[in-house]
Order: C-alpha cells, then sequence, then structure tokens
C-alpha cells in the first residue's frame, strides 16, 4: 500500500501538516508533532481505523484516496526468481553475516 496523505490533502488546498493537524483537532483527533510529521511525510508505522475515518472526514475523502494498492510489490513463492530470469537482472548477492572470532553468537539486530 501507498500512502497518500499529502497528495489527498492538496487537493483540499491544505499545503501545510501543521494545517491538517489543527482541521483534525478541531474535529477531536489530537495528533503529536511527531506522529503528524510521520503522517505528512512518509509511510505510517500504525495507524488506528478510527483515525481514518477522521482524517477522511476533514479532507472529505474516500480511504482508496489515502490508501493506493500497489499489487506488483508482493511476491509470491517462486516468483521473484522468475522475474528476475525474465528481464536479465543479475542473481541476488547472499548477505553477509557477521560472525565472532570466538564462536559467539552476536546480539539480535
Amino acid at each position: 500500500m501507498r500512502w497518500n496523505l499529502r497528495l489527498t490533502a492538496a487537493n483540499k488546498a491544505i499545503w501545510k501538516a501543521s494545517e491538517l493537524q489543527r482541521s483534525l483537532a478541531e474535529h477531536g483527533l489530537v495528533i503529536s508533532a511527531g506522529k503528524m510529521s510521520g503522517l505528512w511525510s512518509g509511510q505510517p508505522v500504525s495507524l488506528k481505523l478510527d483515525d481514518l475515518d477522521v482524517i477522511c472526514v476533514v479532507l472529505g475523502c474516500e480511504i482508496g484516496d489515502l490508501l493506493i494498492p500497489e499489487p506488483q510489490k508482493v511476491t509470491r513463492p517462486g516468483e521473484e526468481n522468475i522475474s528476475r530470469t525474465a528481464v536479465g537482472a543479475a542473481a541476488p548477492v547472499p548477505a553477509v553475516v557477521p560472525k565472532r572470532r570466538d564462536g559467539r553468537s552476536l546480539p539480535p539486530a
């Protein structure tokens, strides 16, 4: 899914995150500056469905305006190798996993 808040807001003549933040607060959705920054500038990590309802009401949009499906990004078992071969791309390079010399395991990444 692609998050499309900024363009949807621009279509409603909202050009700044702070403008949208004020409008959301007027409708009962108070969002911190940090979370608003994430919503405005990128892909949100998490978002409540109730919050999506308020955003849609404020922007006068549908959920499909905010979330754009990208089915081409979904890989199916065995499909990745076929598609890479078909376009002539080189085989993927295996990831390098660092190991300690004393045999102990590394902390989780």
